[in-house]
């Protein structure tokens, strides 16, 4: 069976230090795995960070991307998604996406898994590059910024402010698995669902829940926050802007934080928000450098699932 990356629980804490690893090595350094191979990028939603450290990543493997958008594969509507898997599977040395529903991304390794008529296509690897569960790429990208800013993760606080969303929920569990100490503040409903919680402590991690963001962000390492208002949920956006008041993180909340500390946003920002301009683009300011470490997470997590440790030496 193939390996996937569906989301941060899908690895153990020695993969996930494998590929922190060889993403901090230069790009130019991992192994032509995908060498004269495809890689099929299907989105459902559109991205910028996503696709291009994506297509970057397969090219750095010796790899050739193909870019789909959804009324291309029309899943559901055009074509049944096992039969659109299949086919993919056919053509493709490794599978990504960017979907509406984690179920899809599971209906797909379920088919790929049990292979196709010719059984051929049981070994291709599927990766998750967002789903309404989970977003694990970011979270391996932002554990890679916090090494770089630290040297190591573990014993740092991390406070996420905001909605505990898809980001949230990969962002903590690799943040746990690297012995940081979690922290959360979201107003009354959008905080973590229990499920959220047993997830997070399964991968050896307790969560710390507060209702006040000054309290979450007091001598935190690492400030995290993410847009209210995420892809799909723009009909609420009004109230959530109206709900979110307070949790701005702002020049005021980063005086709370650690003297050494920095704020991460995993991007696109919404200035005046989650976020002020001040502190996005100030000088505790992570971002920049975190989208930027979506390609060599996203090339070494590829290198990863085709089962290959991705480096020469």
């Amino acid at each position: 069976m193939a390996r996937n990356l569906l989301d941060v629980g899908d690895l153990s804490c020695i993969d996930l230090d494998s590929i922190l690893a060889a993403a901090s090595r230069p790009t130019g350094e991992f192994r032509r795995v995908l060498e004269g191979k495809g890689a099929a990028l299907v989105f459902e939603k559109p991205s910028l960070r996503t696709r291009n450290s994506t297509e970057l990543a397969v090219v750095a493997l010796g790899g050739h991307p193909v870019y789909m958008q959804a009324d291309e594969v029309g899943i559901g509507v055009r074509e049944e998604l096992e039969d659109i898997a299949r086919v993919l599977g056919a053509y493709h040395a490794v599978i990504c996406a960017r979907v509406i529903r984690h179920e899809t991304l599971e209906r797909m390794v379920a088919v790929l898994d049990a292979g196709g008529n010719d059984g051929e296509n049981s070994s291709v690897p599927v990766v998750n590059l967002l789903s309404d569960l989970a977003h694990p790429c970011q979270a391996i990208a932002d554990m890679l910024t916090v090494r770089q800013a630290f040297g190591d993760c573990g014993g740092r606080i991390l406070a996420y402010i905001g909605d505990a969303n898809n980001v949230f929920r990969s962002l903590m569990q690799a943040a746990a698995m690297m012995g940081m100490t979690l922290r959360c503040a979201s107003p009354e409903g959008y905080g973590p669902r229990d499920d959220d919680v047993a997830l997070i402590a399964g991968r050896g991690g307790e969560l710390e829940i507060y209702s006040e963001p000054g309290d979450a962000v007091a001598g935190a390492d690492v400030i995290y926050t993410d847009t209210w208002v995420s892809m799909g949920d723009e009909h609420e956006a009004d109230v959530r802007r109206k709900v979110f008041a307070g949790y701005t993180v702002d020049d005021k909340m980063l005086e709370l934080a650690s003297r050494d500390a920095i704020v991460m946003h995993c991007l696109p920002a919404h200035r005046g928000e989650e976020i002020t301009h001040s502190v996005l683009c100030g000088s505790k300011s992570a971002a920049w450098k975190q989208a930027a470490n979506r390609l060599p997470a996203t090339t070494s997590v590829l290198a990863w699932v085709t089962g290959a440790e991705g480096l020469e030496g």
